[in-house]
């Protein structure tokens, strides 16, 4: 089987490749762009399996031509920092909603499927008590969570109106190794180890749930293998930390106090809770988180203490 998996370059989709190449049996294709946040030091060289193709999902005529050697897709490919969308949307409007329509037309044409979707949490808004199943409205908030969930609605619309292999999932926010130091836990994790203050906006009362990476990597797998066509799946990890505490983890990972803290102004339309509740998931596919917030982070802070060569780089391009 041959597997087309767009962003791959990225942080969640890199994770993604590596398991599953661990795992053997599946041909990878990965098409990526490279842009700032994607770099190919995030995938195995040489791997005989991966095939990386470099190109933008917005290129009908190369997406085309990938999709027809293509059995199955899992879409990752996105712009997703909200600050960079609150700065410019038209390239979070032209990625997420322009190339996932031209990757459903060419999965359309071919007859590729299932088609697994990745999205966010951030497209139910903020959530004031209690978490948000599938099947609640989306209310999102900033340029990024908008696109992402225009992207649902298009993906979803392929299945409802052509009959596509359609499956959307919908994660809370990642965390571990190889992501991008713009991101909270790496920024502060890389600016600590530097001897430099954190950013922590506002009051810090704003709470998200964490979920590591590799436990998202799994749920998007099963839901991939198991998942249902048509069907939308949230992805959460099940501890829910407000940016003051995560400040005060990271703090205490890092060996630094609180001088070390700078707060700065809010963000516009900052999203005061985002809480997604898995229950479908769970029951319908097993899924479950295995990897423990404190033993995760522990590690994922290790991880950038020992490789200052990947993301010492990536800073300097930021």
């Amino acid at each position: 089987m041959n597997l087309l998996v767009t962003g791959a370059a990225g942080f969640i989709g890199s994770a993604y490749v590596r398991a599953l190449l661990a795992e053997g049996g599946t041909d990878i294709t990965v098409l990526d762009k490279l842009t700032y946040a994607g770099t190919l030091t995030n995938l195995p060289a040489g791997h005989p399996r991966l095939e990386f193709v470099h190109g933008d999902i917005c290129d009908a005529d190369l997406v085309d031509k990938l999709m027809a050697g293509a059995d199955q897709v899992v879409h990752f490919a996105a712009e997703s920092h909200v600050d960079r969308s609150i700065e410019g949307a038209d390239v979070f409007v032209r990625t997420n909603v322009l190339g996932t329509q031209t990757l459903l037309d060419a999965a359309l044409r071919h007859g590729v499927g299932p088609f697994v979707h990745v999205s966010t949490d951030e497209v139910y808004g903020s959530v004031e008590t209690g978490a948000r199943t599938e099947s609640d409205p989306l209310a999102p908030t900033s340029p990024y969570s908008a696109s992402k969930a225009s992207a649902d609605l298009m993906a979803l619309s392929y299945h409802r109106t052509h009959g596509l292999d359609v499956r959307v999932t919908r994660c809370s926010n990642n965390y571990g190794p190889h992501q991008f130091p713009e991101k909270v836990v790496p920024l502060f994790v890389t600016n600590l180890l530097d001897g430099e203050k954190v950013p922590l906006y506002g009051d810090g009362r704003n709470v998200r749930d964490w979920l590591h990476v590799e436990d998202h990597c799994r749920g998007v797998d099963l839901v991939r293998v198991q998942g249902r066509p048509g069907e939308t799946y949230n992805l959460g990890g099940g501890t829910e930390l407000s940016n003051r505490e995560l400040t005060g983890l990271l703090l205490e990972a890092c060996g630094a106090g609180w001088d070390r803290v700078e707060h700065v102004a809010d963000r516009k339309g900052h999203d005061l809770r985002y809480s997604v509740d898995w229950t479908k998931a769970r029951t319908e596919l097993g899924y479950r988180p295995r990897r423990d917030f404190a033993t995760g982070l522990a590690q994922t802070v290790a991880w950038y203490r020992d490789h200052r060569d990947w993301w010492e780089p990536l800073k300097r391009r930021r």
